[in-house]
């Protein structure tokens, strides 16, 4: 075994402005594994995250909602951390980039790159709402690429062919906080001066810190020249401000990775010795790892470790990057409810399960990885079900009913046994090069042949003959010793069900260690089931959910940006025309009844003058049923029908709110005319 490590371990700090969703879980659950491992090996290592809550998307959220941003990003705070600790995601400490330890290390960061000359002052162009009265973000800019005229691209770059380029160079831009042509303005904005740094992250990106494919693709741009990164951004502005500055803050993706720091150097003020230089002075001998999605790879890669070096603190140690989550085979999507948060997924469905799927799928590359949902229910009813807790449930009951609880003396096939143990090696090196995929398929080979010994063996045939009642007992000893280790092997993964099994085998926290010793002449408690199998039912019952959606992405604006360090305020945008299709209407609500089997749906009759239509809502946990009936509401007529498990939906009431108690039916005059047209 390696000596013991220090390591400091992150993962992207997800955005402040909605709930947590499967694909923000592929890489939590990564690092989540990743660290547990490390734990049972015996290294000192620690997890820390903490929310991303600055921003302007944060800032609009919380004055669509009436709220002040702080509320907001507690609020969002309490609910990520819920659905983390659903799926098991053990963090040493998860705090908020909107704390006094990161105003100050951020402070402290900026003072040194600028005393050493790394900060520079520039005039630029940038696009203003005058409507709004505020400089536009990269992000809350639309318009037609200048390179391959695409329509209804970002102002940082296109989605179509690739390219970057600047708000100002976007074609018929418009902002998408107001709607209007924005104004080019000058304004002074303040400059970290990444060339600076070119040759020592040439060094660094060729010292296979991260993977190849991503430091060649970082390197590429050494070719065209590094660009200075701008670092401030102009109130009104929800953030930390700059030091002898004046309305001018650290642009969110500043302050957000020293996050990292902050988060960390909380957890030492709150944990006697432990120091947070030991961990980041320059010459700090402990490990600094980060895990990342691959479209933060160039901030994670060429800015964050400039930052580092030029404040002369110590850099990562590795970059790990993953792929995006598809489910079944295409993009997560909210009509077909595929786009499925964290808390449906909880509702529904055993949460180790996706631990152990995901763990069947990632490995060391960036590939993108797919939840197949048929495959999901096939593999985890024959992995989990059918071959691991499927050792322990036929031999558990033999030995506790015939022998009192107690297992023989010795192992009658020690040789099979040492295969076991063996695989230590193998599979350490599996975690700790981040190929889980190896190790479920090493782990799930043992378990084979754990089943075909207890079938050859037959204990079943056996303690019919009073004779052989020992060698029943040795046999299955023998099983729920091989389901010890693989156990053993797979706690880092399944966590929960791991914390089970050691209270049905009566042993303490099991650690890697404990793989390469059998367990004898020692008594186990009643087996009771670990893991059962994922119904069909399940699944349908939670892609149902997910089309109703999940109030918490709503909003007064419809503001719900999830993503991990982006200030994305909205989705995919329509046109003038697209919008001009919609048939709104208004609509007298005739009758309202709850959706049984449904947590958040009533099911509403509406007359659109003439015309009913059964249209279900999302909006029970707000309204009484009998509350709702002869009130006018407006209604999208034109959306066509949609088959859902509880009948058919023939259109869409529209609402507002944050959600929970408070969504608000968009009520019309009561003197209104059902029928009537919304112009």
């Amino acid at each position: 075994m390696q000596g013991s490590r220090r390591i400091l371990v992150t993962s992207a700090l997800p955005y402040a402005n909605g709930p947590i969703h499967i694909g923000h879980l592929v890489e939590y659950i990564q690092v989540d594994i990743w660290v547990r491992f490390q734990k049972m090996r015996g290294h000192e290592c620690y997890f820390v995250c903490a929310d991303d809550a600055h921003g302007t998307p944060i800032m609009l959220r919380a004055k669509a909602e009436g709220i002040n941003p702080q509320a907001l990003i507690d609020r969002v705070h309490a609910e990520h951390l819920s659905d983390f600790q659903g799926f098991n995601i053990e963090f040493d400490n998860y705090y908020s980039t909107h704390s006094d330890e990161n105003r100050e290390i951020s402070a402290q960061i900026y003072t040194a790159l600028k005393d050493a000359g790394h900060i520079k002052r520039e005039t630029i162009s940038q696009l203003y709402d005058p409507q709004e009265k505020m400089f536009l973000p990269d992000r809350f800019v639309k318009g037609t690429c200048p390179n391959c005229k695409s329509p209804d691209q970002y102002g940082d770059n296109c989605d179509v062919c690739g390219a970057t380029y600047a708000p100002t160079d976007l074609i018929d831009p418009l902002s998408v906080v107001s709607g209007v042509t924005p104004q080019e303005r000058d304004s002074e904005q303040l400059f970290f001066k990444l060339s600076d740094f070119e040759a020592f992250l040439r060094d660094w990106l060729d010292a296979g810190h991260t993977q190849s494919e991503i430091a060649n693709k970082q390197k590429e741009l050494f070719e065209q020249g590094l660009f200075d990164w701008d670092i401030s951004r102009n109130a009104p502005y929800w953030g930390f401000e700059i030091p002898g500055e004046k309305d001018k803050y650290f642009y969110v993706w500043m302050d957000a990775p020293i996050g990292y720091l902050a988060s960390f150097k909380n957890l030492c003020d709150r944990t006697k010795g432990l120091e947070f230089d030991d961990f980041f002075a320059k010459d700090s001998e402990c490990e600094l790892v980060h895990f990342i999605g691959k479209d933060i790879a160039r901030f994670h890669t060429l800015f964050w470790p400039a930052t580092l070096y030029g404040a002369k603190l110590r850099t990562p140690s590795n970059v790990w990057c993953h792929g995006f989550l598809t489910v079944d085979g295409q993009k997560m999507s909210k009509s077909k409810g595929t786009f499925i948060m964290a808390r449906t997924f909880l509702d529904n469905l055993n949460p180790e399960q996706l631990r152990y799927y995901f763990a069947a799928k990632l490995d060391d590359s960036i590939d993108d990885l797919d939840l197949n949902l048929e495959d999901f229910q096939a593999r985890i009813n024959s992995d989990l079900v059918g071959k691991l807790v499927n050792i322990a449930s036929r031999c558990a009951g033999f030995i506790v009913k015939q022998f009192g609880g107690k297992l023989s003396d010795s192992l009658p096939d020690e040789v099979l046994f040492a295969k076991f143990t063996e695989a230590s090696d193998s599979l350490s090196s599996a975690y700790e090069n981040r190929q889980y995929s190896r190790a479920m398929r090493e782990i799930m080979a043992l378990a084979d042949q754990a089943n075909q010994y207890v079938d050859a063996a037959a204990p079943w045939v056996l303690i019919k003959d009073e004779t052989r009642r020992d060698e029943v007992q040795s046999i299955c000893t023998q099983g729920l010793n091989m389901f010890r280790v693989l156990m053993t092997y797979i706690k880092p993964v399944l966590p929960a069900t791991a914390e089970q099994a050691e209270a049905f085998l009566n042993v303490p926290a099991l650690k890697w260690g404990d793989s390469q010793k059998a367990l004898l002449r020692h008594k186990i408690n009643k087996f009771t089931a670990l893991m059962t199998r994922v119904e069909t039912e399940k699944i349908e019952k939670m892609i149902e959910d997910s089309k109703e959606g999940d109030p918490r992405m709503a909003s007064a604006n419809g503001v719900a940006n999830s993503g991990p360090l982006a200030e994305d305020p909205i989705g995919e945008t329509i046109s003038f025309d697209d919008f001009s299709k919609i048939d709104l209407r208004v609509a007298k609500i005739i009758d309202a009844q709850a959706v049984e089997g449904a947590d958040k749906l009533l099911q509403l009759t509406l007359d659109i003058g003439g015309e009913q239509r059964n249209v279900f809502s999302g909006i029970k946990s707000a309204y009484k049923p009998e509350d709702l009936v002869g009130k006018h509401t407006v209604m999208v007529a034109n959306l066509a029908p949609r088959k859902m498990r509880f009948g058919v939906s023939e259109g869409m009431v529209l609402s507002a709110g944050p959600g929970g108690k408070d969504i608000y039916v968009l009520s019309t005059d009561e003197g209104a005319t059902a029928g009537m047209r919304v112009t």
